[in-house]
């Protein structure tokens, strides 16, 4: 599925530690199916940043949605469900990700639903008027939310640079060797970045990037074993 990504600069690759808390569905890399919330997006954070604005386009691998490595949440339209998420993950007097979630669909609290959160929330008007004025103003609306490194690896912008960072991955298998094997962090590091597998996954041509780190890590063991 083709999706877009609004900007004030073209997307090479995502760090996720660098991405806004208290969004809708917490901290990650949002994209929507439709092209004209992307690029209306674009075109607001590019006037904050003083450029024109960017459209990012990428391939959305939906086996995400029923692949057992993954967690995901789908919200299919505004609900009580969607409501209390949203409520949650905004709650600005903690910072931290309030779920663990690799994935999460759903509506966007776009800034006119965003006002009537406010307003809820400040007491101004209660949950049965919030779902009765947002039935009024209907407006189509989507958004998915990459949480973890090891959802990123269902996303590839279109011109196939991988979206995900070679460097997060390398992260994770570093942290797991020092669990596994008892390596200090700086032998754990030498051990992978000098192996074949990391050769493999630098090379993005052979896709193996794609794959979950769990399953290049356990190529890695494989290889440290031998």
């Amino acid at each position: 599925m083709q999706m877009f990504h609004g900007s004030y600069t073209e997307i090479d690759s995502v760090d996720l530690s660098k991405c806004q808390a208290n969004k809708d569905f917490g901290r990650g890399f949002y994209v929507t199916k439709f092209r004209k919330q992307a690029e209306e997006w674009a075109e607001i954070i590019g006037r904050v940043n003083g450029t024109v604005g960017v459209v990012t386009e990428f391939i959305f691998y939906e086996r995400a949605f029923t692949e057992e490595s993954l967690k995901v949440l789908r919200f299919s339209e505004y609900d009580e469900e969607w409501f209390d998420f949203i409520i949650l993950n905004r709650d600005l007097e903690t910072p931290e990700q309030k779920h663990d979630y690799d994935i999460i669909e759903g509506p966007v609290a776009n800034d006119k639903v965003q006002r009537r959160i406010t307003r809820f929330l400040e007491g101004e008007i209660t949950r049965e008027d919030f779902f009765e004025q947002l039935t009024k103003y209907p407006e189509p609306s989507h958004q998915i939310c990459f949480c973890t490194v090891n959802s990123l690896r269902m996303l590839k912008k279109t011109n196939h640079k991988p979206i995900i960072k070679i460097e997060d991955i390398g992260e994770l298998i570093v942290e797991k060797l020092v669990i596994d094997f008892g390596f200090d962090e700086e032998t754990a590091a030498d051990k992978f970045f000098s192996s074949n597998t990391f050769a493999k996954l630098a090379d993005t041509s052979n896709l193996l990037y794609e794959k979950d780190w769990t399953e290049i890590y356990q190529l890695l063991k494989i290889e440290l074993n031998h």
